[in-house]
C-alpha cells in the first residue's frame, strides 16, 4: 500500500478548543461511511444515504482538492477522544447550478448525528472560515443549504454568511449564502 503520509502532512491542521481539523486518512473510511449512510445526516444533503463506494469517491475528491486547489475538506476529530465527528471545508464542486457560482469556493460541513446540537458545527465552521480568510486572499465564499435545514442555516449565519439567492440544483431549490472576504466593503 502507498504511504500517503508525506502528502497528508502538507494539509494544514487547524485546532479549536474541542476539535482538530485534519486531513482525511484511509482510517476514516469506516466512520465516514457510517456518517454518510445515516438518514439524519443526509436528510438535507441530497436526501439519500451514500453507498460505501460513493463515500470512497468523496474521500478521494477531498484529497484531490488539496492536491490540485490548495484547499479542501478536513476530517473533524474530537480532541478529547480522537473520534471522527464530521467534515468541514471548501471545494470547487463545479455544480450544474442555476445561477452558477463558478470560481467561488463553496463551504460545507456535515457531522455525525450523535453530536448534533453540541456546537461542533459552529466551532468547526468558525475555524475553517478563519483559515479561509487567510488563504483565499480576500475573496468571498459561498455555501449551498437546503431551505429546510435550520441548524445549518444557523451555523452559516453565525459564521458570517448571509442569504443571497435561491438556486436550482438537481431539481431542488437551495439557498445560496455568501460571505465576503476579509476587508470587503
Amino acid at each position: 500500500m502507498h504511504d500517503a503520509s508525506a502528502f497528508l502532512g502538507q494539509i494544514p491542521v487547524v485546532q479549536t478548543p474541542r476539535l482538530s481539523l485534519r486531513a482525511h486518512t484511509p482510517g476514516d473510511y469506516a466512520a465516514c461511511t457510517a456518517m454518510w449512510a445515516d438518514p439524519a445526516v443526509v436528510r438535507h444533503i441530497g436526501g439519500k444515504p451514500l453507498s460505501a463506494e460513493d463515500v470512497w469517491a468523496r474521500m478521494l475528491r477531498y484529497a484531490g482538492h488539496w492536491a490540485l486547489q490548495g484547499f479542501g475538506f478536513w476530517a473533524i476529530e474530537e480532541r478529547s477522544t480522537g473520534r471522527f465527528v464530521g467534515e468541514v471545508g471548501f471545494a470547487y464542486f463545479k455544480r450544474d447550478i442555476c445561477p452558477p457560482n463558478d470560481g467561488v469556493p463553496e463551504m460545507g460541513w456535515a457531522l455525525v448525528s450523535d453530536v448534533h446540537g453540541q456546537g461542533f458545527g459552529r466551532e468547526a465552521a468558525e475555524a475553517a472560515v478563519a483559515w479561509g480568510d487567510g488563504h483565499f486572499g480576500g475573496r468571498g465564499t459561498c455555501c449551498l443549504i437546503d431551505p429546510g435545514n435550520e441548524p445549518s442555516i444557523r451555523v452559516a449565519t453565525r459564521v458570517g454568511y448571509v442569504p443571497s439567492h435561491r438556486a436550482a440544483y438537481k431539481g431542488q431549490v437551495s439557498m445560496v449564502f455568501t460571505r465576503p472576504g476579509p476587508g470587503a466593503a
